[in-house]
């Protein structure tokens, strides 16, 4: 198809030769640009990626080609791509550099973030690209490797202001899922008369006219098939119109073509082609090695005339088409492919590719063979130390299968299955530990399967299911590995607290009495033992005996030193004590801590559950406008990697707002979710929070209800003790003083035991609502000065609402002004519209002329601006924004020009200066 047209085009391609030339052009002015090719096989995408690299004259060009044989190898298809640039590895961030590296088995370490790749690839790319523009070609898309795919999607989707272009060529219909979303171009069929003209290109003798047309017809436009279809005919054929019998799809015609040209090949000629279409890199000195070993005289079997237009071998081995290298392995009989992938195992050595060897081993091999099954498994502990984990799982796999031995079978597959898990594939999981329940265990093994279908039920929906994997598990382990029941019995509390009301089975009580008769661990006591007794007497004895317990695993969370592995796992619990012992200062410690370890450490898939953490401290503190930032962040997040970001948070920011409407649509969309899934803990949360929306806008009657829901499962942590202070407040409203007088003996037995001022002072500003003259006065005063030493301003300011419209009451009018007036302004500057408007139609009763506040944004700045803004003005470099934001440093600095020019400033001092005014004021 490489016939020129105008300026070195591709004939028929007109289009696609000017949107490659649009994407080049906007690469030298400063932008990056992204484009999926898509098409089917043959149609001419590879020749436009080539059409590209041609045009690309001062720029720096970067490519790679997916290869059937290796998307089982993790990384393979991005370590192809970034093997030149690997000169800038050690200028990236620690974590990246360390990330990219292990991943590439340039060094040692624990299996990395996946997503800390993707960002680290980005990070490599744009500093690349920052000389000169970097043009990045990947064609034969389809087969890349998983993880490779879906981090070239992730940094195409952050691609912005880098001077990169990043260009997809992928098969269709094929899987190209990771691709979805991305700009694309089909590349469809020539025209007829294009057709025609690059038909009698390559036709040599006399054509008749209806074979013509018949030919072009069955080639739908398609170049390559225009260029093979004539090959397969007869000179008489070509010249009488004999009709073709087969009429298959056209990947297939053009494949049978180059099977039938391989087969006619001489044996010495085939079994070459054989051994390199079962190469996939391309290593031409390693395909001599093979030929030798096979005693192929490779001049001799390159001889042929036919074979130089179906490959050729110079520093590197390249097929004239990805079809040629499918089809030249499908010609292959099963003994001629294992023939040469042993050969190739032979020749590759151990020690600089040990995985690739393990693999050809394991393609030579016919039947159950326990040595290559060893091999295999000692190829997964080298996949995973680099970071490979669906590599892990395919060598696991392949093991198991090769695998004689029914006992030993069954622990692979055990193995497999938790690799498989942890690379994100539930259902091929679940059907490796079907293999292993198929064959002899003992009780530890059962119990580790026990673990695998509870960790399945728990990443896929974290409902209700988990809990009872996870204590059948832990009761098998405790005999065998009491340490092992320790770490399961913790695992079942967090399972049990995500499903809470809503679990199937053992509820929290009844796992923390199982917790509670575990083995006690043996000394010293580590955070974990600490975490499991405090939860389990809080589960059994009840809060007040289980106080002075999670205050000591509290604190061990705040001064300990963990592992990173450890404080990922624990330093949430953490957060879930603090808030349920209501210590507002320790829980800042614990989210501050967890939120700096999670970021430091790369786990990006982590990162939501704690930023959701964080920003619910904000809301609490007032600070509305960070915690919607944090909350946007997980937005970000989610999309990076690919989950679903929560409502509950985006719940708790329209209630504190007062925005009934999207309160309401947030709220009926987590109930529909929720209750299916068996998420219990997010359901009494929503509650809580709808209690809050009502008791705001004066709903009294519906803010009761809600507040029971919240309240209705006290063994639940934290939200039911807060509905219970929401319920006292709106059955007082709503003239039901018994049921307020109730709900304040509940909340008094807690907030006494924990004894924090937030603690008692949401219990003296719930018991002032009960109390009348001189009692309920000390008491509201009580509350106020009890909050005003916390960080918890939300419920100052509802101190001071309560105790203004108490005064109010009273008919003291003076006295209720003044604390009115500082409810009004607390909830105005917090943006706490709903209890803003409440205070001021109090003080408007007391006579007082009150004027709305408003809020003028200086400026128009998007999510994205603002977001980068807030962390500018916190101090972070470009590189650490856009660590956070998963941006190139280039990109952070584009929008920060923006954000510049719309602010009016020239410097990041200035932007922390508007940043802490805004708050003051919006905030």
């Amino acid at each position: 198809m490489a016939r020129s047209g105008s300026r070195a085009g591709l004939l028929g391609r007109r289009n696609e030769c000017r949107a490659l030339d649009d994407l080049l052009a906007g690469a030298r002015d400063g932008r990056s640009g992204v484009l999926v090719l898509r098409g089917e096989a043959g149609i001419g995408k590879t020749e436009l990626l080539r059409f590209l690299l041609d045009r690309a004259a001062g720029c720096r060009t970067v490519g790679l080609a997916g290869v059937q044989s290796e998307m089982e190898l993790s990384y393979a298809g991005l370590h192809q791509l970034c093997a030149p640039l690997l000169t800038g590895l050690d200028r990236l961030p620690g974590p990246q550099r360390d990330a990219l590296g292990t991943a590439f088995g340039l060094r040692a370490g624990a299996a990395p973030d996946r997503f800390l790749v993707g960002l680290a690839t980005l990070s490599l790319l744009a500093d690349a690209g920052g000389d000169q523009p970097l043009i990045c070609l990947v064609d034969d898309a389809q087969w890349l490797d998983h993880v490779s795919a879906q981090t070239l999607a992730f940094v195409a989707r952050r691609l912005l202001a880098e001077s990169i272009v990043l260009v997809f060529a992928v098969r269709e219909p094929g899987p190209g899922e990771a691709l979805g979303g991305l700009p694309e171009l089909r590349v469809t069929g020539l025209s007829e008369d294009d057709s025609r003209t690059l038909l009698d290109s390559v036709v040599t003798g006399p054509l008749d006219q209806r074979v013509r047309e018949r030919i072009v017809a069955e080639s739908g436009g398609n170049p390559l098939a225009l260029l093979e279809l004539p090959r397969r005919l007869a000179v008489g054929e070509l010249a009488g119109g004999f009709g073709r019998p087969d009429a298959g799809p056209l990947s297939s015609q053009i494949e049978r073509g180059f099977v039938h040209r391989v087969r006619s090949l001489p044996a010495e000629t085939r079994r070459l082609l054989f051994t390199a279409a079962a190469e996939p890199v391309g290593d031409a000195a390693l395909l001599r090695r093979a030929a030798e070993r096979l005693g192929i005289d490779i001049d001799s079997a390159l001889a042929h005339a036919d074979t130089a237009e179906l490959i050729t071998l110079g520093t590197r081995v390249r097929f004239r088409h990805p079809l040629v290298r499918s089809a030249a392995y499908r010609a292959a009989s099963p003994d001629d492919r294992r023939e040469a992938h042993r050969a190739l195992a032979d020749v590759t050595d151990t020690r600089l590719d040990p995985d690739r060897r393990a693999w050809h081993l394991a393609a030579a091999t016919s039947g159950p063979d326990e040595t290559v099954a060893d091999e295999l498994e000692r190829s997964a502990d080298r996949a995973q130390a680099r970071g490979g984990i669906a590599a892990t799982a395919a060598f696991l796999q392949r093991a198991t299968e090769l695998t004689r031995d029914p006992a030993l079978r069954a622990r692979r597959a055990v193995d497999a299955a938790r690799a498989t898990l942890h690379a994100g594939a539930f259902e091929p999981a679940a059907t490796l530990l079907a293999t292993a329940e198929a064959g002899p265990l003992d009780e530890l093994g059962r119990a580790r399967i026990d673990v695998l279908h509870a960790e399945i039920a728990f990443a896929q929906n974290r409902g209700s299911q988990a809990p009872s994997l996870l204590l059948a598990a832990a009761r098998r382990f405790g005999p065998l590995a009491p340490a092992l029941a320790r770490d399961t019995y913790l695992d079942a509390v967090a399972a049990a607290v995500f499903a809470g009301r809503l679990a199937h089975g053992p509820g929290l009580r009844e796992v923390g009495e199982a917790a509670r008769g575990a083995s006690p661990p043996p000394s010293p006591t580590g955070l974990p033992d600490l975490l499991l007794d405090a939860v389990a007497v809080r589960l059994t004895d009840g809060y007040p005996a289980s106080v002075p317990l999670m205050e000591r695993a509290l604190e061990a969370c705040c001064d300990e030193e963990l592992p990173v592995r450890d404080a990922l796992r624990l330093l949430w619990l953490g957060g879930v004590l603090a808030s349920d012992l209501w210590d507002d200062e320790r829980g800042h410690l614990v989210a501050t801590r967890h939120l700096t370890i999670t970021r430091r450490s790369g786990a990006l898939s982590a990162l939501p559950d704690v930023l959701e953490a964080r920003a619910h401290l904000h809301l609490l503190a007032g600070e509305l406008t960070t915690a919607a930032s944090l909350v946007e962040e997980v937005g970000t997040v989610c999309t990076a990697i690919g989950s679903n970001p929560t409502r509950v948070l985006p719940l708790g920011l329209a209630a504190w707002r007062g925005h009934e409407r999207e309160a309401r649509t947030l709220l009926d969309a987590i109930m529909s979710e929720a209750v299916p899934r068996g998420q219990g803990a997010a359901v009494t949360v929503s509650h809580c929070y709808h209690a809050v929306l009502c008791n705001g806008l004066g709903q009294y009657t519906e803010a009761l209800s809600a507040a029971r829901e919240a309240a209705a499962h006290p063994y639940e942590f934290a939200s039911p003790r807060w509905g219970l202070a929401e319920l006292i407040e709106a059955a007082v409203r709503s003239g039901l003083p018994q049921a307020a007088t109730d709900a304040l003996e509940q909340l008094s037995a807690a907030t006494r035991a924990s004894g924090t001022d937030w603690a008692l002072g949401v219990e003296a500003r719930s018991r002032a609502l009960l109390s009348e003259g001189d009692t309920a006065e000390r008491l509201y005063r009580e509350a106020i000065e009890r909050l005003a030493r916390t960080r918890v301003r939300v419920e100052l300011a509802r101190a001071q609402l309560l105790y203004g419209e108490w005064l109010r009451r009273e008919n003291r009018r003076v006295d209720a002004r003044a604390q009115l007036g500082v409810a009004h302004d607390m909830f105005s500057r917090i943006g706490a519209e709903a209890f803003a408007e409440r205070a001021r139609s109090e003080l408007q009763a007391t006579g007082a002329k009150v004027r709305r506040h408003t809020i003028s944004a200086p400026t128009a700045l998007t999510s994205q601006e603002a977001q980068i803004a807030r962390l500018a003005g916190e101090g972070l470099t470009n590189s650490e924004i856009g660590t956070q934001l998963f941006l190139s440093p280039h990109t952070v600095e584009w929008h920060l020009r923006k954000v510049f020019s719309k602010l009016g400033i020239s410097s990041r001092k200035e932007i922390r200066t508007l940043r802490l005014e805004g708050e003051a004021t919006s905030a």
